[in-house]
């Protein structure tokens, strides 16, 4: 693990240069990341590709060329059927993932590309550069066979290793057998892994083995078999054969006793390779939300939160924590304060007062070593964004002259100018706003609680309506909504708050809130006032 106080991502790949040099003189270095398409692909998921990502484009910043690979764990067995899809796929449990239909229709050509294609938009997206690796490709190809037969010859020994690490008592009665073998094959006659091998030849390497669906297969070549090593063979067996340098992993594999602790000793004694450059990181988690399961479905994915974070806003989200430090996404009304924080690390970016670990962080999140990512031209607060969309239900005429309004000195003329942050403001509104908090303005003036107002309350209102004229910006109305209870208490508009004066502007706006949309909160006043324009203010503020 990296230590606390250093630049975790720039020691690492520094790491990863000087290892890469020592154990394969003149051959880049690999970072390497692997995901399974037994479901959609959640945020989750994205640390452990964002994790080797920032040290592999770092390596390449420095002027060293870096592969990450991504292998798709598409070979993997269907374990389940997730939550919101048809139990009738419950036919294909045991199958490979790519021998399963795409399960909503004919969109793609099973199962595994199916919930490959909504991440690999995010990852271009987000300038996430990977080498694909397919392991139902490599394992079908033979490109595997060699090290299957090894694994095989050597099964006693890989045996010996595991029982060392075991600590749950199915695992003592799987894998302590005398006659455990870490390879599992699909069966030829149902395609399902319910299978067990009941011989192997070490010289002429052939298999025999059952299947619960009542077949007998063999004795025969095991080259002509489908299947897999079980995992904790499969993956030491991978980083010796791609040469793997850094393979972070998430604490369930990390623990004693877990994958990595037996991959050490598998890939040292068994494949002839060395252990990669590791650390564990720890689980991300939407606001309210536990731990993240893509078979079990229902966790938001990248591509769900790219529709609300621009690009380079999600990486930064993953970049400012530390492996160790826990992530937690929020969808809620915390979303407009992380835009808020981006955006002053921004300014102080800008204004080169920025800490050198903070700048550090933002250029990571900002730009790859192929270049910058693209962002809003010219960014607005995300919530002004949001009230402005909710307050005009999307009229863009209407967004535009709003947005004028606000950038008088230098003013918007196009919408395309705040856009994709415009376009994430919507679809937060319309996706995580809700409904009791929308906006509806009122279609005629609150002839009740206009009747019961106080002289002192009238009189607010019209040195409001009075002053808008005057004052129609947003630094004017900001100025003009705040000041008005410090004039009507015969006190300069610039005078400094008190807490006596805050609860009277708290009341003031509550008021405002009643009149305006029937609430006694809502979008900023300053904002909401000028979405409404000067006509619909006098007629609902009429006194």
């Amino acid at each position: 693990m990296p230590a606390a106080n250093d630049d975790w991502v720039a020691r690492t790949a520094s790491d990863v240069i000087a290892e890469a040099s020592r154990r394969h003189p003149g051959v880049p270095p690999t970072c390497a990341s692997g995901i399974s398409p037994s479901g959609a692909v959640h945020l989750g998921n994205l640390r452990e590709l964002m994790t080797p990502h920032l040290v592999a484009d770092e390596v390449r910043r420095a002027d060293h060329a870096c592969r990450h690979i991504l292998s798709w764990d598409d070979y993997d067995r269907f374990r389940r059927v997730p939550k919101g899809y048809p139990e009738t796929f419950a036919e294909h449990v045991g199958r490979p993932l790519t021998s399963v239909p795409d399960p909503v229709g004919d969109c793609h050509r099973d199962w595994a590309e199916h919930f490959k294609a909504p991440l690999r938009e995010a990852l271009d997206r987000l300038g996430v550069q990977v080498t694909e690796i397919s392991q139902t490709e490599m394992y079908t190809s033979g490109a595997y066979l060699d090290q299957i037969i090894l694994a095989m010859r050597r099964r006693t020994d890989i045996g010996a290793i595991i029982r060392r690490y075991q600590t749950r008592q199915t695992e003592v009665d799987e894998e302590a057998r005398a006659d455990y073998y870490p390879f599992r094959p699909y069966c030829t006659t149902c395609g399902r892994d319910d299978t067990t091998v009941v011989a192997f030849d070490d010289d002429t390497t052939e298999i025999t083995y059952t299947c619960a669906c009542g077949a007998r297969i063999g004795p025969v070549p095991i080259a002509e078999v489908g299947g897999k090593l079980v995992w904790k063979v499969d993956w030491p067996m991978r980083w010796a054969y791609e040469r793997v340098t850094f393979e972070p992993a998430g604490v369930d594999h990390s623990s004693p006793g877990s994958s990595f602790t037996v991959g050490r000793h598998l890939v040292e004694d068994i494949f002839g390779g060395e252990m990669p450059l590791h650390f564990m990181y720890a689980f991300v988690g939407t606001q309210g939300q536990a731990k993240m399961s893509g078979s079990l479905g229902g966790a938001p994915t990248p591509k769900d939160a790219l529709e609300i974070f621009e690009a380079p806003i999600l990486r930064w989200l993953y970049a400012r924590r530390r492996p160790e430090q826990s992530i937690t996404l929020a969808f809620d009304d915390q979303v407009g304060r992380a835009y808020d924080e981006w955006d002053a690390l921004t300014r102080k970016v800008t204004a080169g007062t920025a800490e050198p670990a903070s700048v550090a962080i933002y250029t990571r999140s900002s730009s790859t070593a192929g270049g910058k990512l693209s962002q809003t031209p010219k960014p607005m607060p995300f919530g002004t964004l949001a009230s402005i969309f909710d307050i005009t239900a999307g009229d863009e005429d209407q967004e535009l002259r709003i947005l004028r309004d606000l950038t008088p000195e230098a003013p918007i003329e196009s919408l395309d100018e705040v856009r994709p942050r415009l376009d994430c403001a919507r679809a937060w509104v319309l996706g995580y706003l809700p409904e009791e908090k929308r906006t509806q303005i009122r279609d005629i003036p609150d002839e009740a609680l206009l009747a019961g107002l106080t002289e002192q309350e009238r009189h607010a209102l019209k040195l409001l309506v009075d002053g808008m004229a005057d004052n129609w910006s947003h630094q004017g109305m900001t100025t003009l909504v705040y000041g008005i209870p410090k004039l009507i208490r015969g006190l300069d508009i610039s005078a400094p708050p008190t807490p006596e004066l805050k609860v009277a502007q708290r009341a003031w706006f509550a008021l405002l809130y009643g009149l305006l949309i029937g609430k006694d909160t809502g979008p900023r006043m300053p904002t909401l006032l000028l979405a409404l324009g000067q006509d619909r203010v006098r007629r609902l503020l009429a006194v």
